[in-house]
């Protein structure tokens, strides 16, 4: 089921004086860095902006009388429906639900990925037992990881537990251990790196360190094993920032094997995605209040990878 949704937006003086002087594509960039530029001049030359209550071109430059009026593109609430597909539980109980994801599964619906999702899958499983608060695309969603990485995640079964969950998550003092193949040797048998990340201003599907409104990340690092050109690694997660330990390694030199945004365009490999798992997850259980850890074993392929990387 979806619902077409469609909102207008008038820019206020406030809003207006820091874009003065800019062209129109950038400056809806720097008003709203959601989306990309060639977004907005999608949108402005399709209509949906308008600059003096008549269509803009996306290299008008913008002065201090302006009137500048936005309409959303018509979007598509989705929402989410059960579906019968197999997922793999490490544990289980009244309150929350551990599960191994698979490479290649997204978490919950979104554009470009109406279904076949986790949320799916957990919906069938877990019929009308689950938590409400990230609504109807995402229940039991308490924290995500990419696509195409695999493991252990946390999905609650009911509002307390989200709730508690999610202040673990907010504090930092959920225990996540991630491993990972990345590209290069890395020297260093232990490290830490801290530096914020935010969203790229060069490309808006990226994430970047010290970009603009970059927030704090920390990652800390081991090696357990080196290969000739590869390096196995251990990764603790101190924040939770988007692609963190992808964009963290990457700007240090070593991407992820595999990674196709942030690692090198050819791989000698046949891989879907980087090659990263999110191992370990430990936390406090929202109704016993003991500390709980489980364990996704790697999947076949990183195994496979292992087993075959040059020594």
């Amino acid at each position: 089921m979806a619902e077409e949704v469609k909102n207008e937006v008038t820019l206020d003086e406030v809003s207006l004086q820091p874009l003065i002087g800019l062209r129109l594509d950038k400056a809806l960039c720097e008003y709203d860095p959601s989306h990309t530029r060639s977004h907005y001049q999608k949108m402005i030359a399709e209509g949906y902006i308008k600059v003096n209550h008549k269509p803009a071109k996306a290299n008008y430059k913008i002065s201090a009388s302006d009137l500048i009026s936005i309409t959303s593109m018509p979007t598509i609430t989705l929402s989410a429906e059960a579906e019968d597909i197999p997922i793999d539980i490490l544990y289980e109980d009244d309150d929350v639900i551990i599960v191994n994801k698979p490479k290649g599964m997204v978490v919950h619906p979104a554009p470009g990925h109406p279904n076949g999702t986790l949320v799916n899958a957990i919906m069938f499983h877990c019929k009308d037992r689950l938590s409400t608060i990230n609504g109807v695309i995402r229940p039991g969603i308490v924290h995500r990881i990419d696509q195409d990485t695999t493991g252990s995640l946390i999905i609650c079964k009911n509002d307390d537990a989200h709730n508690d969950i999610a202040a673990q998550i907010k504090e930092h003092s959920v225990h996540r251990i991630y491993r990972g193949i990345v590209v290069g040797t890395v020297k260093e048998d232990e490290g830490c790196i801290d530096a914020p990340i935010g969203r790229s201003e060069k490309d808006r599907k990226k994430m970047a360190v010290h970009a603009k409104h970059s927030k704090d990340a920390v990652t800390h690092y081991k090696v357990l094993r080196r290969y000739k050109g590869y390096t196995y690694m251990e990764f603790k997660l101190e924040t939770g920032r988007t692609h963190q330990i992808r964009v963290h390694m990457a700007s240090i030199g070593h991407p992820l094997l595999g990674d196709q945004i942030y690692g090198p365009s050819k791989c000698p490999y046949r891989l879907q995605g980087q090659t990263l798992h999110a191992m370990t997850i430990g936390f406090i259980h929202p109704k016993n209040k003991e500390y709980v850890e489980f364990t996704a074993p790697l999947p076949a392929y990183f195994q496979h990878l292992l087993e075959i990387l040059p020594e």
